[in-house]
């Protein structure tokens, strides 16, 4: 199996050595992403709806570059600093995925970089 990797200067790059996505066996696997401006690399938003949707924002431009969309996402995985803003993040989801959401499952952990509540990866289909 051949993989590529994937990268876009849309979406914040990895300062921790790790690829925006990788495409392999018709599936592309988006490596978590979190709040951040492709550009500034600050985490953008203060509430978890705001930073939701950055997270999404940026998951849509690295499926953009590996030829793919959010309509063709199968699962994924958040993870938020706080168990109080599930129903926040919830309803922030439903605005990207109003029909035939992905399967998906998340934890709450403590997440490091300041300000940043969420962080979702993502596997679609090539």
């Amino acid at each position: 199996m051949t993989k590529q990797i994937i990268h876009t200067d849309q979406a914040p790059k990895s300062l921790a050595g790790y690829s925006q996505a990788v495409k392999a066996g018709g599936l592309i696997f988006v490596s978590g992403q979190g709040p951040f401006d492709s550009k500034t690399g600050e985490v953008i938003g203060t509430t978890i709806q705001e930073q939701t949707g950055q997270c999404l924002r940026n998951i849509e431009a690295i499926l953009r570059a590996a030829g793919s969309s959010l309509d063709k996402a199968l699962s994924a995985t958040w993870i938020l600093g706080e168990e109080s803003d599930f129903a926040g993040m919830n309803e922030e989801w439903g605005k990207w995925f109003p029909k035939d959401p992905p399967a998906r499952q998340g934890a709450k952990l403590a997440i490091h970089p300041k300000g940043m509540k969420i962080s979702i990866a993502l596997v679609a289909e090539a």
